[in-house]
């Protein structure tokens, strides 16, 4: 049975009432690994599961942080830890703790009703129409090259990266990653294809130069349309490397191939139909199609679906990541065929590990570019823990889809 102790117990009237709540919902529930818990005055409690797992430690330095779990459950956890009300040695081991009982402290994670429904309202104004896409895409990739570039790797790719190797740098990771892709899609020199959200154009130079391939790249990012345009004339691409500003839902014309790397996640789940649909239209006849995905397990897909979470609220609006069961009708009703899956989530996981070290390492510089404060700095560094802590429990996996077109 759960149980929690206190190395030095603090008087009832010194604890505020909503984080002694907090407190016994957290003790009553906790079932895997260990939580310390370090409160203000310096007393310490400790909550022991009953099942092996992970320790961490959390520290309060201001029980207000309280309220906004109650109210908001994993979005005000997420915006204690910005405002700086609490603190932890190890941000995506504690993550991945709660992580690993947040089917047991489900009402800390969802928040009440209230604040449920209003989060939810909010995600639905955030559509993916093509204005909407055009305003959610801005809201993320368009705060400034400069920012990436100082924490990414110098491929500048933005994506999971697959490690085929112990110590493998992660600039290397992130080619086998384009190789791996090229592989599924059977890419061969010659054939033309699209990629649907280039990004800063990584995919787009390996298949043109390292394969051979005439490659369309697509983005609705004005940043990353002027950069990637910029890369493939620095690197004589521009004759097989056609970077274009345009919505995938505009695309004419015919491909050999489609790719597309983690830009699903973006579509919205009210847009899926339409882009498989696209995919289907503008794949030849025997064509076939690389997608690497983010997916979330099908056991929790139902419940995440219904509401929304931090990512959702602050770093991806109009986003919505699918499970591999739901992804699978929407294949087929588009009429086209799997060919083959690889799964590789521990790489994503080890990805957000170095990108977390990398953004650390370069936030004097970052900041040095203006508009980037503390609460910004700690934002990021909870999405990128919040994200490793999913890839580290399998409650999200990525995957190299192969599509084909009959």
């Amino acid at each position: 049975m759960t149980s929690v102790t206190a190395e030095r117990h603090e008087a009832a009237a010194r604890m505020p009432r909503g984080f002694g709540l907090l407190l016994r919902l957290l003790a009553a529930n906790w079932t895997v690994g260990r939580l310390t818990v370090r409160l203000p005055g310096g007393n310490t409690h400790h909550l022991e599961g009953r099942r092996p797992g992970p320790s961490a430690t959390l520290v309060i330095r201001d029980y207000r942080f309280a309220g906004r779990v109650l109210a908001s459950g994993d979005i005000g956890f997420a915006e204690g830890y910005m405002a700086g009300e609490w603190e932890t040695p190890h941000l995506a081991g504690l993550l991945e703790a709660l992580a690993r009982n947040s089917d047991y402290i489900r009402r800390l994670v969802a928040g009440n009703r209230m604040m449920k429904a209003v989060h939810w309202l909010s995600h639905r104004m955030n559509r993916n129409s093509r204005s909407g896409s055009r305003k959610n895409i801005h809201a993320h990739y368009d705060i400034g090259n400069a920012f990436y570039a100082a924490w990414l790797d110098p491929s500048m790719t933005y994506s999971s990266a697959r490690f085929t190797g112990a110590g493998m740098a992660l600039e290397a990771a992130q080619r086998e990653k384009y190789a791996s892709l090229a592989r599924i899609m059977d890419l061969h020199p010659g054939l033309s294809v699209l990629e649907i959200g280039c990004g800063w154009g990584g995919f787009a130079e390996f298949a043109a130069r390292e394969i051979g391939a005439r490659v369309t790249g697509i983005t609705i990012s004005r940043e990353q349309h002027d950069f990637a345009r910029q890369r493939m004339f620095n690197a004589g691409l521009s004759e097989r490397a056609d970077i274009q500003l345009i919505d995938y839902r505009d695309v004419e014309g015919a491909f050999d191939r489609v790719a597309s790397i983690e830009m699903f996640e973006a579509v919205g789940q009210e847009y899926w139909p339409a882009y498989f649909g696209k995919i289907r239209e503008v794949l030849a006849p025997g064509g076939r199609a690389g997608l690497q995905i983010i997916t979330i397990d099908d056991a929790v897909f139902a419940g995440y679906r219904k509401r929304t979470d931090f990512i959702q609220k602050y770093i991806f609006p109009g986003g919505m990541l699918p499970s591999e069961a739901a992804l699978a009708p929407l294949v087929a009703d588009a009429g086209l065929h799997r060919t083959g899956v690889e799964r590789f989530g521990q790489d994503y996981a080890e990805t957000l590990r170095l990108w977390d070290e990398r953004f650390q390492a370069a936030w004097t510089d970052i900041r040095r570019l203006g508009g980037f404060d503390e609460r910004f700095r700690r934002l990021w560094r909870f999405y990128l823990a919040y994200c490793e802590a999913g890839f580290r429990t399998a409650r999200t996996d990525v995957i190299q889809l192969g599509l084909s077109r009959a």
